[in-house]
């Protein structure tokens, strides 16, 4: 079996509307989140043998972040544009094309595709994927190019303000 994990990137900074998409950073409310989120899957014992994530700064961030705290070698984080600039079809076939020695893998990216990509592979239904929150996937299949439509079981969904008020 092979577990997915799905990580929406940490609340981003609106402050300067001149700014590119692509290059917004995390505001304060998410660089609280993310190491608040990743000491929370540390403590599910989150592993991952493989981190992807879209290029965007918010993005990447998060992942950087949850990198360091989950002991993984942030030079090994694999960016793919596909994440940022394409939808659910480039996304799942992001995972299918996963090498079958992985068994953990940890995707960074944003909304909506990674609620649609959550609910596609589990046949769950989440409205909405909140900033910094994270969907474990247990895929139902040995080999990642079998991810599809209900391959997978979704095993829990967590999100800051489940834990703290503050964050959300």
């Amino acid at each position: 079996m092979k577990t997915l994990y799905l990580v929406r990137h940490a609340k981003s900074s609106w402050d300067n509307a001149a700014m590119a998409d692509f290059d917004r950073p995390l505001n304060t409310r998410g660089q609280k989140a993310a190491p608040f989120m990743a000491q929370l899957m540390a403590e599910k014992q989150a592993s991952p043998d493989l981190m992807i994530t879209s290029p965007a700064n918010r993005a990447l961030t998060t992942a950087q972040i949850f990198a360091d705290v989950l002991d993984y070698p942030v030079d090994k984080l694999q960016e793919r544009m596909e994440i940022y600039e394409g939808g659910l079809n480039h996304c799942i076939r992001i995972i299918q094309e996963i090498p079958d020695t992985v068994h953990s893998v940890m995707l960074f990216g944003h909304n909506p595709t990674l609620t649609m990509l959550a609910n596609f592979i589990s046949g769950e239904h989440l409205e909405n994927m909140v900033t910094c929150s994270v969907v474990k996937i247990t895929l139902k299949h040995d080999q990642w190019n079998d991810t599809m439509m209900d391959s997978g079981a979704m095993e829990w969904y967590e999100y800051p303000k489940k834990h703290r008020e503050e964050d959300g």
